[in-house]
């Protein structure tokens, strides 16, 4: 291990305790609020409180050098940016690291925490009384829990995985990386960290942005060399962390069928959307349960799909509906395209039986407008292509090198 080996690896330990009391207050800020202003605060574009602390805490914790270098951008996303002033290298000759991660939840069902685990343990607050806590129904949940003597260990609340833990690694990581610059930490590169919003309702969203509005004419130390994601990558089996690589692309796909109300008493005249609707639910469960149409790959896995909403237009529940739409949640793996995933819906048998009764069947990809917690309203397709980094390219074979130096010597 080199001296900046042990340097950070001896930080990390150090500051430990305060990455636990950041990420516990960045779970607990919604309790704020929730009850209170803003029933949705901690969810996609409602981030504003958590951001704000963030921000705070950035520039108090010495994770950049001066108060000006982190703000929010037109988007919404928290930015702040570190790099070796006495380098020697000009700014855009140095290589450009981009750190990733999304602060919003979802929902919370902080209701359901306190009933199902027993009481013990608060959707925001974490565990608030641990002999309160149903073990068995968390180890069945969740497939495993460490042994009772490292329970202590743990952090408990929504977003404590997904993905908080992430954004506050990253506030820690330029900290260190900061505090190591001495040693030659930041030689040569610029580390650009990333909190963003919106993530869970439109994936990728804080990334879409730069690449569509400010990559295009951004200028060399702008343009990232490699994108660490701070995702959480721990597997029951194969250990607490991980390097990944890769994975799939997901879409929505958009199904409104539309028909003609009557009188529930008179069924015939009208044109029941739920019911043809409902077909061609059914006839898509059942291709995707044969794996009709869909591709596999031997890394990323098989494409999927399977339906995940529904909103039905109707005058009364004694009614022939108005109008049915739902959505198909496809996840694309290599080789399979957004327009194929589309027309395989659009060619179903049950959308040309629905046509050929008089009804409207339209297929399409829905466009998201909410606006950011800033008032951005990005309007893209909810399409989000997957990716797949070669094991032998230079970014990932120093992603595990540094592993091995750093975190392996602690982490079985």
């Amino acid at each position: 291990m080199s001296t900046l080996d042990a340097k950070i690896a001896a930080l990390a330990a150090e500051y430990r305790p305060l990455a636990a009391e950041l990420l516990a207050e960045a779970i607990r800020i919604p309790a704020d609020h929730v009850d209170t202003d803003d029933p949705s605060c901690g969810l996609s574009n409602h981030e504003g409180p958590r951001l704000e602390y963030m921000k705070r805490r950035v520039i108090e914790l010495g994770s950049v050098r001066r108060p000006e270098d982190v703000d929010f951008d037109e988007f919404g996303n928290l930015v702040w940016n570190v790099w070796d002033e006495n380098d020697g290298i000009p700014m855009a000759d140095k290589k450009v690291i981009y750190l990733d991660g999304h602060t919003d939840t979802v929902m919370a069902l902080r209701g359901q925490w306190l009933e199902k685990i027993g009481g013990g343990i608060d959707a925001y607050n974490g565990l608030t009384d641990g002999e309160n806590v149903d073990r068995g129904f968390l180890r069945r949940e969740l497939g495993h829990l460490p042994p009772p003597d490292e329970f202590d260990n743990l952090l408990f609340g929504r977003g404590a995985a997904d993905q908080l833990g992430g954004v506050i690694a990253e506030i820690v990581a330029t900290k260190i990386l900061l505090e190591t610059c001495d040693l030659g930490s930041l030689k040569g590169c610029i580390v650009r960290a990333y909190a963003t919003v919106a993530e869970e309702d439109n994936d990728g969203c804080g990334p879409m942005y730069l690449m569509g509005k400010i990559l295009p004419t951004a200028t060399a130390d702008l343009v990232p060399d490699v994108v660490i994601l701070t995702e959480g990558t721990g597997d029951a089996a194969k250990g607490a962390l991980g390097i990944y690589r890769g994975q799939r692309g997901r879409m929505q796909i958009q199904v409104t069928v539309t028909g003609r109300s009557c009188h529930g008493s008179m069924p015939w005249e009208g044109l029941n959307p739920l019911e043809y609707g409902a077909a061609i639910l059914v006839e898509a469960a059942d291709r995707y349960h044969r794996a009709e149409g869909f591709k596999d790959h031997a890394f990323l896995g098989a494409g999927t799909r399977t339906a995940s909403w529904a909103h039905l237009d109707s005058p009364s529940d004694c009614a022939v509906p108005d109008k049915f739409t739902f959505r198909f949640d496809r996840r694309l793996t290599v080789g399979e395209t957004p327009a194929s995933a589309v027309e395989a819906i659009a060619e179903l048998p049950a959308v040309a039986k629905a046509r050929e009764a008089g009804l409207q069947v339209e297929v399409v990809v829905p466009k998201y407008s909410e606006p950011t917690w800033r008032g951005y309203v990005p309007g893209n397709d909810q399409i989000y292509m997957g990716w797949e980094t070669p094991e032998d390219h230079p970014a990932i074979q120093a992603a595990a090198a540094t592993y091995r130096a750093v975190v392996a010597p602690h982490i079985p």
